[in-house]
């Protein structure tokens, strides 16, 4: 299924979508560009998570790329064909207003990255929920190689990664190896090449396997108390813990585990 956010023929799509089982897959689909994040690409994908959030049937979302590349960034010879300043606040606030789109969505999203993900292809794993990259993946925050500091990169860096190593992929802007990204927290596994689609599958797998109603819940109610402090997050997170002790899902999966059946979940 192709993307209604563009509305080409599939052999000219720059979002490609496919579902199957509860799980949707976007994948970026200029390969000659290595993916980069046109504004036809950034409007692309919000008007895909605008109707991912409102489409009950998808409960994990997976955002790959085609061709030898993740996503490289921003499209640089885009942006500076419009050079003033008007247009870059235009740019950078419609790219973050996607990327928090992408965080608001009920459904959980998982990054599937191979060849590199630069600059705002770096951001984009990590503002994604999970990330699974292949061995032969890298990724940077490269903009400072040409005097370009990745601030926006920097938000889901720096509540993700620890401050050290944000600060380190920030300010020398060099390539880190999948391995290091696992180990900086930037993503949840590194896999051979032929094993990516296996090992991001099993993860949406798992995920949509999981109570629609309490992953929905639990997503909202994680990233709003990451900035709270500690007594505000408990005490709103006990109230939320309360109000999905009331759905339905939470009584039946506590009585399947005590009468050792599988749940039947009602939310799908």
């Amino acid at each position: 299924m192709v993307s209604t956010a563009t509305k080409p023929t599939e052999q000219e799509a720059i979002l490609l979508r496919q579902d199957a089982d509860g799980i949707c897959r976007l994948n970026l689909n200029r390969p000659r560009q290595y993916n980069a994040l046109s504004e036809a690409m950034l409007d692309a994908l919000q008007e895909s998570f605008d109707e991912i959030a409102e489409d009950k049937s998808v409960r994990v979302l997976v955002i790959g790329g085609n061709g030898k590349a993740f996503c490289a960034g921003h499209d640089l010879k885009e942006m500076r064909a419009s050079p003033s300043q008007e247009y870059y606040e235009y740019l950078f606030a419609k790219c973050g207003r996607m990327m928090t789109t992408m965080q608001r969505i009920p459904q959980p999203v998982i990054a599937r990255v191979h060849g590199i993900a630069t600059a705002a292809g770096c951001q984009l794993v990590a503002n994604a929920d999970l990330a699974v990259a292949s061995t032969d993946a890298s990724f940077a925050t490269s903009g400072i190689g040409v005097g370009l500091f990745c601030m926006t990169p920097g938000v889901p860096l720096s509540r993700n990664l620890g401050r050290k190593q944000a600060f380190e992929m920030l300010f020398a802007g060099d390539f880190i190896s999948a391995e290091k990204a696992v180990e900086f927290g930037l993503i949840n596994y590194a896999v051979a090449p032929g094993e990516l689609d296996v090992k991001s599958t099993e993860v949406a797998e798992t995920i949509a396997a999981k109570s629609q109603a309490a992953v929905s819940a639990g997503k909202r109610v994680f990233y709003r108390q990451l900035e709270m402090d500690m007594e505000e997050a408990y005490a709103y997170a006990a109230k939320e813990m309360a109000c999905n002790m009331m759905f339905h899902d939470a009584g039946e999966g506590i009585d399947a585990f005590i009468g050792k059946r599988k749940p039947v979940w009602k939310h799908k």
